[in-house]
């Protein structure tokens, strides 16, 4: 090299060292270099790995008489003087003779060089060809895998360009595989939710592959309609571990998708047509309410809440979650909601109406979290029973709020534990906070976490119960939460004109 500092492993060189293990290793790839003779005059080591001779035994060798059988000397000597004369490669494989004594098949590269003295020396390339065709099959095989698969494959540099597609994927995109290359993704799917991007982004940055990241879109394939994929990420890297890109595999889910909307929407029409539009407002109560359905693709759930008139001016408060989803879980909030209707008009305490529901929900074959008040305007008291559901929140009208320590009880499902019910006081301006666990669950907070966060948001009695329930929803409830949320929120006495609060 001269005055030269040797390579380095500089990645601004772009020079990178390989690991052991990577293709040419296995290959063992010998070179010999042989003078216009035929004499060896370079040996490399992965020819004395292959040959089994050293180099200094190698070395000043006639090659023909080192390495051929008396049979097949002829045929190889005409082979080099032809190489040597004509200056055309010769490719092809013949049987050489191993240092002890046995004879392997052996895959060359011949061709002719000639240095600056105008002298000719011929370079041959050799490996075992066993090793060659078993690699050879490796490499067809995984191109017809990838050919055939109905499976969509594609692979992507860092900066997301695309460096191949397989035909399935050509056919999901709607892009000729040509078309692909070197553009960036966005470019060829521009309607793709911008989560599949980011996606990438972040395997490429941690490493760590994306399993069935669920995406819907539109493609040139069918510019008109939604399609689903279940797409996974992969980083690609070299035996160094250079970042070289990210590959994705794609199956196309459309139908599935299509079905579980369909049936989210059957679900949805069901529940919203059994709950009240809007509930009724009772004497010296404000009511307002919201319902809302799951926002990532999924079945939605059994969620429910009534409000329900009864003698003397009373009225009964419910909120209840059926455990499940889909069309199942809302007809059976359906009849739970019936049945909870009728036990009302029996003036049952609480726990009494909870007790009956739990025979009822046994024969159901389904278990469900309930909370059961009943409200009564002429002595300022709430009685309350609850089925496993989280606790209610009362808000004071100075302000003081407090998640109520009730009896927690066991969810609704024939499970033959009792009931307690529990008296509170409620004065003018204090508002009862009624939920499911959707508004307040995630999967990555504890549960005491959220109910102080919930406790935070109620920060002003004065605010209209509209404006209470947007407020909880929107700083409560994340954008891909995957659970209903039914909300009510009730305020004794009566604030501003009629109606002010109501539904």
């Amino acid at each position: 090299m001269g005055g030269t500092e040797p390579f380095r492993s500089d990645p601004g060189a772009g020079v990178f060292p390989s690991r052991p293990g990577d293709l040419l290793d296995v290959l063992n790839v010998a070179a010999v270099l042989l003078d216009a003779e035929g004499r060896v005059d370079l040996w490399s080591p992965q020819a004395e790995k292959l040959f089994g001779y050293s180099a200094e035994e190698a070395l000043g060798q006639y090659a023909g008489h080192l390495l051929i059988e008396k049979e097949h000397l002829d045929a190889v000597l005409e082979l080099f003087a032809k190489v040597m004369q004509d200056g055309e490669s010769w490719a092809g494989v013949f049987p050489v003779r191993h240092k002890d004594g046995s004879s392997l098949l052996v895959e060359f590269r011949n061709m002719r060089l000639q240095d600056d003295q105008r002298d000719y020396w011929a370079l041959g390339l050799a490996t075992d060809q066993a090793t060659l065709r078993r690699v050879e099959r490796n490499l067809s095989l995984s191109a017809q895998l990838v050919s055939q698969s109905p499976i969509g494959l594609a692979m992507l540099d860092t900066d997301l360009r695309y460096i191949s597609v397989n035909p399935a994927e050509e056919r999901m995109n709607g892009v000729p595989a040509a078309e692909h290359v070197g553009r960036h993704v966005h470019d060829v799917l521009p309607c793709l939710d911008q989560s599949f991007e980011a996606a990438m982004r972040d395997v490429l940055t941690t490493g760590n592959p994306i399993v069935d990241h669920y995406t819907v879109g539109r493609t040139a394939a069918d510019p008109n309609h939604d399609h689903a994929w279940s797409i996974s990420f992969y980083r690609l890297e070299t035996s160094n571990g250079k970042v070289l890109g990210v590959a994705t595999s794609s199956v196309d889910v459309t139908d599935r998708h299509r079905a579980v909307e369909e049936q989210r929407r059957t679900a949805l029409t069901l529940q919203r047509s059994l709950l009240p539009h809007p509930p009724p407002q009772r004497p010296g109560l404000d009511v307002a309410y919201r319902y809302r359905p799951a926002q990532a693709t999924i079945e939605i759930g059994g969620d429910w809440f009534d409000v329900i008139p009864l003698a003397g001016d009373k009225t009964a408060l419910v909120v209840g979650d059926v455990m499940g989803s889909g069309v199942a879980a809302a007809a059976t909030m359906g009849q739970l909601r019936t049945a909870t209707r009728t036990l009302a008009d029996l003036d049952l305490a609480p726990d009494q109406v909870l007790h009956h529901l739990d025979h009822i929900t046994d024969g159901l074959d389904t278990l469900a979290t309930c909370v059961y008040a009943v409200f009564d305007p002429r002595i300022a008291q709430c009685r309350l029973s609850l089925a496993g559901h989280l606790p209610p929140v009362l808000l004071r009208l100075d302000g003081t709020r407090e998640l109520l320590d009730l009896p927690t009880g066991a969810p609704l499902g024939g499970c033959g534990i009792s009931f307690d019910s529990t008296s509170i006081d409620i004065g003018s301006g204090d508002q009862l906070v009624l939920y499911t666990d959707g508004l307040v669950e995630t999967r990555d907070q504890p549960i005491d976490a959220r109910l102080n966060a919930l406790l935070d948001v109620l920060d002003d009695p004065d605010r209209s119960l509209d404006a209470t329930c947007d407020l909880l929803l929107r700083t409560l409830r994340g954008g891909g939460d995957h659970d209903d949320v039914a909300l009510l929120i009730a305020r004794a006495g009566h604030h501003g004109p009629a109606g002010e609060d109501g539904r």
